[in-house]
């Protein structure tokens, strides 16, 4: 009798346990919308990559694109929202495994990243430059000049110079790539590297912070065409994206906006002028 009542319980307890985990699976698979309603915060997710984004003191999304973001999921009237910094190459994974609900990181948008992420509509549009150390002593301008001169670059994991500098024909052994730019950053402050090649943005936000760095010229510099960065979201939550596109048409380049991003040294210079998240997902 004992045994059988034991066996009872212990197939109610797995029923239980089946039950409880298919509720949480459930819950996973629902909408940021379901979310929201069930009282959840808004996850954020980026990695240290200022001024586009980066952590305060005190563990708040600062940066650019969280001020961006958070300034319209407010428009929309949301402010149930959390932090989650991360590495820049976790973002996406990130994202899909719902661990974060929007990524904010500052992402270029491209072929590659739009087959796995859905993107708001842009939010500026950037180019590329080389961080050098001061005074540019090997004249580096384009990738081209890395190849003459058989130089070694470095640049974080998932970002768009990596392939580029490849397809400009840098071999691959000269090319090295690292979690994120603090890394990057260092190897050239050691002498490890010759050059880093990354977004304007973060190329002067180095310069400036760095007496050891210098930028190359933006307008010189070869890679890409300006490229426009959006705010990213799963596909399953497109009816939030399209919302959240709706007041952020009216955000950008207003007052409250540029309030917002003008201490991360975003100008009006970067605003987008007519480029489009459809167009920018057929470019690689």
């Amino acid at each position: 009798m004992k045994l059988f009542k034991s066996t009872r319980m212990k197939t109610l307890a797995l029923v239980l346990g089946v039950m409880a985990a298919a509720s949480v699976a459930q819950a996973q698979a629902g909408t940021l919308e379901d979310r929201i309603e069930d009282g959840e915060t808004i996850r954020i997710g980026f990695a240290a990559a200022p001024p586009w984004a980066y952590a305060g003191a005190d563990g708040s999304a600062k940066g650019f694109v969280n001020g961006i973001t958070i300034d319209v999921l407010r428009r929309m009237g949301y402010t149930n929202i959390e932090p989650v910094l991360t590495d820049w190459s976790s973002l996406i994974p990130s994202l899909k495994a719902r661990r974060v609900d929007i990524v904010t990181g500052g992402m270029y948008v491209i072929k590659k990243r739009c087959e796995n992420m859905d993107f708001s509509d842009p939010i500026g549009a950037f180019g590329d430059t080389f961080v050098v150390p001061k005074g540019n002593p090997k004249h580096l301008e384009t990738y081209q000049d890395l190849i003459d001169q058989n130089l070694t670059m470095v640049a974080p994991s998932g970002y768009n110079t990596l392939t580029d500098a490849k397809d400009a024909g840098v071999p691959s052994s000269d090319i090295r790539e690292v979690p994120g730019t603090t890394e990057a950053l260092a190897a050239l402050r050691t002498g490890r590297t010759d050059a880093v090649p990354i977004n304007v943005l973060e190329a002067k936000h180095a310069a400036d912070l760095d007496e050891s760095f210098d930028i190359s010229d933006p307008e010189v510099f070869v890679g890409r065409e300006k490229q426009v960065v959006g705010v990213g979201f799963r596909p399953e939550d497109s009816a939030f994206r399209e919302a959240f596109n709706k007041a952020l048409k009216d955000y950008m380049g207003s007052d409250e906006m540029m309030a917002t991003v003008t201490p991360d040294e975003y100008i009006k210079a970067f605003l987008p002028t007519g480029q489009t998240t459809e167009a920018a997902c057929k470019s690689n």
